[in-house]
């Protein structure tokens, strides 16, 4: 056991000092967000060498936006867009685009409106756009679904960034209540619920929404130090009668 200790101790300063001569990547990058043109900086845990946009703090999902957001958002003056959780960077942006823009969380205090997104307190068919990036894996997704699409006009968009792994048929949930300790070590995160699988859009789907996948690709990944493969879903309100459930359609990031 002394000797495994010691040897477990060893490896965790190689590997510290590994990271360390890494630090500074060489890469030059670009920031759709803000413009920034140069060098990111490591981000995340375990972190992630050049995923943080040194002048905006945008991170991998906030450029992925971005780009869906110039090739695909289509969001004008006669749209109600409704942000859960905003961030700070995307406020201004949208707030430029729609004609009515609101701000909403269930903690936090400087927002348009304190609501729950698994019990909506507004009305069916109020919003055009709703925004919600890492979001369903804190909460019960089903409700947050159902309750997003009943408050979408029909045609609107659900805009979803959340962990998936695709390699797993099922989402991932511990049957019993977990410390936070114990969802950093299923999920990665403390305040985490699961980890979603591809059943994932099958659960979109369910909730009755047509699904559109914006998947980062080269060369966005390698110019914008996106996560390959990182998928943000947008979610359609079909503007009809309900149809029978489709395939999700996947599109690569570039339109």
């Amino acid at each position: 056991m002394r000797f495994a200790k010691a040897a477990l101790e060893r490896i965790r300063k190689r590997r510290l000092r590994e990271y360390e001569a890494m630090m500074v990547t060489g890469f030059t990058r670009t920031c759709p967000v803000c413009g920034y043109v140069g060098e990111f900086a490591p981000v995340g845990e375990p972190p992630r060498l050049d995923g943080l946009c040194p002048l905006c703090r945008s991170r991998e999902r906030h450029r992925l936006f971005k780009l869906w957001i110039d090739r695909r958002g289509n969001i004008t003056k006669d749209m109600a867009v409704l942000h859960f959780a905003p961030e700070p960077v995307f406020e201004p942006i949208l707030r430029s685009m729609a004609g009515t823009y609101v701000t909403t969380d269930f903690m936090r205090t400087k927002v348009d409106l304190k609501l729950n997104i698994e019990a909506l307190e507004l009305a069916d068919a109020s919003f055009d756009v709703i925004v919600a990036h890492q979001i369903l894996e804190h909460v019960d997704h089903h409700k947050a679904l159902a309750e997003c699409f009943r408050c979408l006009r029909p045609g609107g968009r659900m805009i979803v960034t959340t962990p998936v792994i695709e390699a797993w048929e099922k989402t991932y949930e511990v049957a019993g209540p977990l410390t936070p300790r114990e969802r950093v070590l299923h999920y990665g995160q403390k305040d985490h619920l699961r980890y979603f699988g591809r059943d994932l859009k099958d659960h979109m789907r369910a909730a009755g929404f047509d699904v559109y996948e914006f998947v980062s690709v080269e060369p966005d990944v390698s110019t914008y130090a996106l996560m390959r493969g990182e998928t943000l879903y947008e979610l359609t309100k079909p503007a009809g009668p309900a149809s029978k459930p489709l395939k999700a359609k996947t599109k690569i990031g570039k339109d």
